[in-house]
């Protein structure tokens, strides 16, 4: 097998899929990459919560690279790629075993513009990084409607309560690493009602991650929608390209992540056998 160790390399080698670009992060920390024939390889240790193999290419090609590269980095790190793919590959690995379907989303900063809720243009939001009140960077519409802020250090640990009651599964989270910064949004009593995190990003990609509402106070009210918008409005002023990644059966946050813009595929995530887990 052959590393590819620039991005440039990479984009060549995989027709600048997003997927595999994410996973790099532009080749200049822990994350390697080969490739075999037509087919590429991308590990990425803890990516999102866990060790990722990303792939692409022929299966008479993936699978001689993925056995190498396997063997080279360990059972820890699980494959993920097109749903057909992968099925194939666990089809004639019996090491391997699906562990997961999801889906990955994205737009780019030339897709349409972000819509509130009632239809109007949001502002884009400007970096976070948890600094100032948690009021500042704030993102609505000329029409009103729910406002998005940056949270301060301050209100991390209510972030945290509200991922650990109704996101206990997300791999984002206000009190392990991997986020740049969280976006939320408080309701008229001044309580925090929906978050989305800005998070594992990549030179050609950032990841919108962590999203969650509460059920009774945010939940129907536009309020994720307005803590999506800003961080995709922040990464899309950085990044030529924002993403995602949903669970396969969650038709609503599907929904909504295609009223902002983002595009749909289908991806499977693999592990060895007997430690299969979701994700």
């Amino acid at each position: 097998m052959l590393e590819l160790t620039t991005e440039e390399q990479l984009r060549a080698a995989t027709d600048d899929d997003s997927v595999l670009l994410w996973a790099a992060r532009g080749l200049t920390g822990s994350a390697r990459a080969w490739a075999r024939g037509r087919a590429v390889a991308v590990a990425s240790p803890d990516l999102s919560g866990r060790d990722r193999i990303a792939v692409r290419g022929p299966v008479e090609d993936l699978l001689p690279l993925l056995d190498e590269l396997m063997a080279l980095v360990g059972p820890s790190y699980r494959p993920f790629g097109e749903a057909g793919l992968l099925a194939e590959l666990c089809a004639r690995r019996d090491a391997l075993e699906l562990s997961g379907r999801f889906g990955w989303m994205q737009r780019t900063a030339a897709g349409p513009p972000l819509l509130d809720e009632a239809g109007g243009t949001a502002r884009a939001g400007t970096d976070g990084g948890g600094a100032g009140d948690g009021r500042g960077s704030a993102q609505g519409s000329a029409r009103g409607g729910p406002v998005a802020h940056w949270l301060a250090p301050g209100e991390l640990d209510e972030a945290a309560e509200l991922i650990d009651r109704h996101f206990p599964a997300s791999h984002a989270h206000p009190h392990r690493p991997g986020v740049r910064a969280w976006a939320g949004v408080r309701d008229e009593r001044g309580r925090l009602t929906a978050l989305a995190a800005d998070a594992w990003p990549a030179p050609a990609v950032g990841l919108l991650a962590g999203v969650v509402s509460d059920p009774v106070h945010g939940r129907g009210r536009g309020h994720a929608a307005a803590a999506c918008r800003l961080v995709l409005g922040t990464i899309l002023g950085r990044s030529p390209r924002a993403a995602l990644m949903v669970d396969a059966w969650n038709g609503p946050a599907i929904g909504l992540y295609r009223r902002l813009g983002l595009e749909h595929r289908m991806l499977d995530a693999a592990a060895q056998r007997g430690a299969a887990g979701a994700g």
